[in-house]
């Protein structure tokens, strides 16, 4: 990790936040954080200590955004080696109650974001033959946990695809240029407090892990590139329970799928 620039989008509070803390401990040649609010980002830059930082105002639902971004980066630093696809947003409807309106700003954030991100760096990339592209997910992307995040859980299934897609079609010509996709449960992050239509503060669930384990696991999977990975080993045992099941609603009438 030593001589990579990683550059993490949705860094102002939360995941994005204490994965620059964790990147910076273990020694980043670079971090650019990247989020609308730049206060809060100077704030997280600060208490990074001596580790080069750049802070980059940044709405990911704007392409342009999103190269700029990756121009101020080659800018200050020369190089771009990973790039944390980490902001997204929540929301609290059914999905009997969706509109429109609704499904258009999952989508943007949660989606095409991901994609804006993606193609903002590819280039410079394929011109390296190598690079590190990763996706926060969400465990709501692969189980009907939270029936209220219905839009936001199929937007993250679709940025779940978009990467794999990704993966397969860099793989030949291309097999140093990294996709992971990363799937957390429950944070304790203000996650659903910010959820669009409002929702219940995240950190006051039973068993929310705490950011800065979620963090270890990104930066893991930095400085060891994996395709998928679940931030907590009861996520992947419960995926390996409900896409073997021969009937899923049997198990959605059981906990943790109903209380």
């Amino acid at each position: 990790m030593k001589d990579q620039v990683i550059v993490i989008t949705g860094a102002s509070i939360g995941i994005g936040a204490a994965l620059a803390a964790e990147v910076a401990r273990r020694g980043a040649r670079g971090i650019v954080l990247a989020a609308r609010r730049e206060a809060e980002l100077a704030t997280v830059a600060k208490s990074l200590g001596d580790i080069p930082t750049l802070v980059v105002p940044t709405d990911v639902t704007k392409r342009a955004d999103l190269e700029r971004l990756r121009d101020r980066t080659l800018e200050r630093f020369g190089q771009l080696d990973v790039i944390v696809n980490n902001a997204g947003r929540g929301i609290s409807r059914m999905v009997s109650e969706l509109t429109d309106a609704d499904i258009d700003d999952m989508m943007t954030i949660n989606v095409k974001s991901v994609v804006y991100g993606i193609q903002a760096v590819l280039p410079h990339f394929k011109q390296r033959k190598r690079g590190h592209i990763i996706t926060i997910s969400s465990g709501l992307s692969r189980f009907p946990l939270a029936a209220q995040r219905s839009a936001y859980s199929a937007a993250k299934a679709a940025a779940n695809l978009v990467m794999a897609s990704l993966r397969m079609e860099l793989r030949a010509q291309f097999p140093d240029i990294h996709c992971t996709t990363v799937i957390p449960g429950v944070v304790a992050t203000d996650f659903g407090n910010n959820a669009l239509h409002g929702g219940v503060d995240n950190r006051k669930l039973p068993g929310a892990q705490p950011v800065e384990e979620v963090a270890v696991v990104i930066a893991d999977a930095i400085a060891t590139p994996i395709a998928e990975v679940y931030t907590r080993p009861q996520l992947l045992e419960l995926a390996a329970r409900y896409f073997a099941a021969p009937d899923v609603a049997v198990l959605e009438g059981q906990p943790p799928f109903s209380r």
